[in-house]
């Protein structure tokens, strides 16, 4: 029996089976560390995060129908508008992959391929062809379109049922975003659930869980540690010196 000092949690592996988990491990940090704005419409059940360069807009709307979390992204000079999004049993730490990626202001770009080292390095493998890939366990597909390069990540348990989540990525996300979750997607790391954890199975030939007790104090400052590490991010980047850029050549002038 857990003691007042702890309390009992479970370490759910695969991750992707762990269910969707606590939403404010993406709200409040986006919102504290990152500095995004959200609405306050206590009529609608839904929350609204935009980026301090208004440029990104996070909807959280609970349809049971569709997906719950969208990210949509306006134009930028060297990239078209370009959209994410994420079904409601998406663990929370997957989508924080992408979401940190986004927010990080050191990110690098990346080529497309880099989006699938993260899968290949973890054992996966292709599938029906080479734009799609599946998980070890054959519970996870990746397909990738031919043609426009949008992204239906799923977790399917039967063929009968509906995917337990998707992640969809449309045909401009940048790869270095899909690379941060796919990242987080193939990590082999259980995650933590508290209380009596929604899985979408419990068949022990796909799912582990084991349940321990861990301190209270250290449950209850695990989401203020990460807004910490995510708003020195911020930090490093600003006292980072400049690198003055070299002026450009002059005109070559010929006797």
């Amino acid at each position: 029996m857990p003691s007042a000092e702890t309390v009992e949690v479970d370490f759910i592996a695969p991750r992707h089976l762990a269910g969707g988990g606590d939403l404010a491990w993406i709200t409040v940090p986006l919102h504290r560390a990152c500095g995004w704005s959200h609405g306050n419409d206590p009529l609608m059940p839904r929350v609204i995060l935009s980026s301090p360069d208004q440029k990104a807009l996070l909807r959280l709307e609970p349809d049971p129908d569709s997906q719950w979390w969208t990210l949509q992204h306006a134009p930028e000079p060297d990239r078209p508008a370009w959209y994410a999004s994420f079904g409601a049993r998406t663990p929370v730490e997957i989508i924080a992959g992408f979401i940190d990626a986004l927010t990080d202001p050191t990110a690098a770009p990346a080529p497309p391929q880099d989006a699938l080292h993260p899968l290949l390095n973890a054992g996966w493998s292709a599938a029906y062809s080479h734009h799609r890939f599946a998980s070890p366990d054959g519970t996870v597909s990746v397909d990738i379109h031919e043609t426009t390069g949008t992204w239906w990540i799923g977790t399917l348990l039967e063929h009968a049922q509906p995917p337990v989540w998707q992640a969809r990525f449309g045909e401009h996300t940048p790869p270095h975003l899909i690379a941060a979750f796919t990242t987080a997607l193939a990590d082999p790391r259980p995650v933590l659930r508290t209380g009596i954890p929604h899985l979408p199975t419990r068949d022990p030939d796909l799912v582990t869980h084991t349940r321990q007790e861990v301190p209270a104090v250290q449950l209850a400052s695990a989401l203020e540690d990460r807004i910490r590490t995510l708003a020195a991010r911020h930090t490093t980047a600003a006292a980072a010196p400049s690198v003055p850029r070299r002026p450009p050549a002059g005109p070559s002038h010929t006797r």
